[in-house]
């Protein structure tokens, strides 16, 4: 079994130095000591944190990142973008669904992510045909993780009706739909086949609420373990067509069913009241922020610090790809607490000073959660999961321990990310994924094509 002698590490019990860590053939974390290793390990100059889980992402979007930019009109929001989604969507076939997986998934390794869930609603050819056999779609998500070496909790989504009364699907929502039964059915063959499989409802007005139930009945007949992820209260318009259609906020129809625990992952949740914070927070769900996707599509501001103040879980997304790099979610996930506030480090605590450490800490500790995955902090027992810091490095230079993870948040650290490893196995080297260079020429390819 290979053996590493550290220099430093953030184990689960906080800073180890000098300290020897034993990963097994499969992947895990067998031992972890305070000690010298003996002769053949593997020296890991640096500083060893733990990889971040990117709880929220959604594939395809990585091609039209920055490309929705150009002013249309003065009222410009998040639903003129999904004109522009939609568009994408119904223009990608499966081959080409890989290449761009495949160049985002090698983009969050050097980032610092390590392991992601793909909310994945793409599930038929354009015209709305179901894909003969095996769905290829989704086959092509799991061929990138595996070329990337991520990994992947994939979330097949329900998406049954385009807006709250059960109103029927769009044309350009075609791709999306699958029965009830249809999605049980492929969630329970994805779930016998893959380690790590959940699903998703995509929102309130995707899902019906009779729908909601049947589905989650039927995911906890299959695993009452698996994750289950739902975008809520994004858009305050959506928040007031809740309303209208049933008397309730998103938030409080979602907690009316009883439902909620600790395998929930509630996306954005922007628009929470302070008494729908507090229940979720009891209900030991977790929240999933997307701070550049928020920001980009003007959706507003979550109040984490209510959140984090209840004992709530928080954890982050690239969600739409505007920015592929948990250091950056981070930081503006701070910065909006600050703007708001008119203060400075507003998510740090009095029993954890540095605000970047913490931030880090929580949501790979989260994210974890989010993704059903045991990942996210160096333990026993825990997946081989880990990011090497240069301390040597310009951005990281001179900081120690919680310093460090200060300066990879808040410092533009990520140039200081030299290794990753992920599952026991070394995914970049030196800053430098193997398989980068024909990724990126067919991804660019693609894109010159378009």
């Amino acid at each position: 079994m290979p053996t590493y002698q550290m220099d430093s590490v953030l184990s689960s019990e906080g800073w180890l130095r000098d300290a020897t860590v034993t990963v097994c053939e499969q992947g895990m974390i067998v031992a972890m000591t305070a000690a010298t290793a003996a002769t053949g390990s593997e020296h890991i100059a640096g500083t060893v944190v733990p990889g971040m889980p990117n709880a929220h992402s959604h594939a395809f979007q990585r091609a039209m990142a920055g490309g929705s930019e150009s002013r249309l009109s003065n009222r410009d929001s998040f639903w003129s973008w999904r004109e522009a989604m939609y568009r994408l969507a119904n223009g990608i076939e499966p081959a080409e669904l890989e290449i761009i997986a495949t160049q985002l998934f090698v983009e969050m390794l050097k980032a610092g992510y390590t392991s992601v869930a793909e909310l994945h609603y793409l599930h038929r050819h354009p015209d709305g045909a179901p894909y003969a056999g095996p769905n290829a779609l989704w086959q092509a998500i799991d061929a990138a993780a595996d070329t990337a070496g991520i990994a992947l909790t994939l979330l097949p989504t329900l998406y049954l009706s385009s807006n709250f009364g059960a109103r029927p699907l769009l044309r350009e929502q075609r791709r999306f739909a699958l029965s009830v039964e249809e999605f049980l059915r492929a969630v329970a063959q994805r779930r016998s086949a893959a380690a790590h499989a959940g699903a998703a409802l995509h929102s309130l007005r995707a899902v019906p609420l009779a729908s909601l139930r049947e589905a989650v009945a039927g995911l906890r007949a299959i695993d009452a373990q698996a994750p289950i992820h739902i975008h809520i209260a994004e858009q305050m318009r959506e928040v007031k067509a809740c309303v209208s259609a049933t008397g309730r906020r998103p938030i409080e129809l979602l907690l009316d069913t009883g439902l909620l625990g600790p395998q929930w992952c509630l996306v954005h949740a922007t628009y929470a009241t302070p008494a729908e914070i507090a229940a979720v927070a009891a209900s030991q769900a977790s929240v999933c922020v997307c701070p550049t996707t928020e920001g980009n599509l003007g959706d507003g501001i979550f109040d984490a610090v209510r959140l984090l103040a209840a004992g709530g879980r928080l954890c982050i997304g690239s969600d739409s790809q505007a920015s592929v790099c948990p250091a950056e979610e981070l930081r503006w996930l701070e910065y909006q607490q600050r703007l708001k506030r008119r203060r400075r480090a507003v998510l740090a605590s009095d029993r954890e000073a540095h605000t970047g450490a913490r931030l880090w800490r929580e949501a790979a500790r989260c994210g974890a959660q989010a993704l059903g995955q045991n990942t996210g902090a160096l333990a026993v027992g825990a997946r081989a999961d880990w990011l090497v810091l240069d301390v040597d490095h310009p951005a990281l230079a001179g900081a120690h321990e919680d310093g460090l993870l200060d300066r990879l948040v808040f410092a533009d650290g990520r140039a200081g990310i030299r290794d990753v490893m992920v599952a026991g196995r070394w995914v970049v080297r030196a800053g430098h994924h193997q398989s980068e260079e024909a990724v990126a020429r067919r991804f660019t390819g693609w894109m010159q094509r378009r």
